[in-house]
């Protein structure tokens, strides 16, 4: 009888664990799909509309998230308690606009895996902006491991060549070991990102800081028990509003954009199964992260989530195939250590 009970027990336990192995795996091909979708689209397609993208983008996550919640029973419904939620949840979904179409702009200049090393970095505005919003004190150690994760980035963004005669380590598709091939060149070494641009690195520093600001905002503004919504159903009331914001921005900053985006549709032809894949990821990757949340740790999904961001910069790299820098990546990996050790001095100094 033990013995029968014992089997079914691990059979049990065998079936939870594949079952968040696979809600990860959707996790990480969302989230890295979305992105690398999002930078194909916007450099390497032709279709340079960044904020009519993120409406695509949010339009798919109104409709699906209605058919997760009201249809499917994904989540339970919390309906809307007053006026002023709702005012707040409007708050909250401009804010989150902002830091999307940031992101979204930024990836046509930006290679990436250097658009991830900005983003590693959304735990020192997250930290600044509670310390002035909300008055919360970290312990001094906490704050000091928030050094290396800036420090990171400012060495993997440096981009002026540095001395001749010591190799700029490149990527690129060669003979056949383990499909690249490393090149060195003797001519010459820069220090940080061979493709930065300035103005990609202030809408991704935007977008990250608009990332973290809403983080906190959204504690601030939805702190009492009865307006807290858990983030699917604020996904739910926070994507219409941002598409009713998007639809006008889209018309104005980018005109002709139906046009163009039926043109390009005409011209190569898997152009709309791009858009809509690339939309319903961006849902799926809401989801996902709702579903690991709930079935994972917080300790998990924090090393989940560091682990993702390094993962979408070597994929990036071996698709897309932009040169990196021995710098370049050391400045990377000093601000993924940094994270780390940020996350573990939160949890050890609560």
């Amino acid at each position: 009888m033990s013995s029968s009970a014992s089997s079914s027990s691990s059979s049990s336990s065998r079936g939870k664990t594949s079952f968040v192995t696979s809600l990860i795996i959707l996790w990480y091909s969302s989230n890295i799909g979305v992105i690398l979708l999002n930078k194909f689209l916007l450099s390497n397609y032709g279709f340079s509309f960044p904020i009519f993208l993120t409406m695509c983008h949010m339009s798919a996550c109104a409709i699906l998230s209605y058919v997760s919640i009201v249809l499917l029973k994904v989540a339970p419904l919390q309906p809307l308690k007053s006026r002023h939620q709702f005012l707040k949840i409007a708050t909250l979904s401009i804010v989150f606009c902002a830091s999307v179409v940031g992101g979204n702009i930024s990836l046509r200049y930006l290679p990436v895996s250097f658009n991830q090393a900005v983003g590693a970095t959304t735990p020192f505005f997250t930290a600044v902006f509670a310390y002035f919003m909300t008055l919360k004190r970290e312990a001094w150690v906490t704050y000091l491991a928030l050094v290396p994760v800036v420090a990171g980035v400012v060495i993997a963004s440096g981009s002026k060549p540095w001395r001749d005669g010591r190799g700029l380590l490149l990527l690129r598709r060669g003979r056949r070991c383990g499909g690249l091939r490393l090149y060195v060149s003797f001519w010459t070494i820069w220090k940080g990102e061979p493709s930065f641009h300035l103005f990609g690195f202030i809408m991704c520093i935007s977008a990250t800081a608009a990332r973290a600001f809403k983080s906190v905002l959204q504690g601030v503004l939805l702190s009492s028990e009865g307006e807290k919504l858990d983030s699917m159903n604020l996904l739910l009331y926070m994507s219409p509003i941002a598409v009713l914001f998007l639809l006008p921005v889209a018309l104005i900053m980018e005109p002709n954009v139906l046009h163009l985006t039926i043109s390009l549709g005409k011209e190569h032809k898997f152009m709309w199964m791009l858009l809509l894949m690339n939309s319903a990821m961006a849902y799926s990757a809401n989801l996902s992260n709702f579903l690991v949340t709930k079935h994972t740790s917080p300790l998990t999904l924090q090393v989940l989530g560091n682990a993702k961001g390094a993962v979408a910069f070597v994929i990036s790299i071996l698709i897309f195939q932009n040169p990196v820098t021995v710098v370049g990546i050391s400045g990377y990996t000093i601000t993924v250590l940094g994270v780390v050790a940020y996350g573990e001095t939160k949890r050890r100094f609560k």
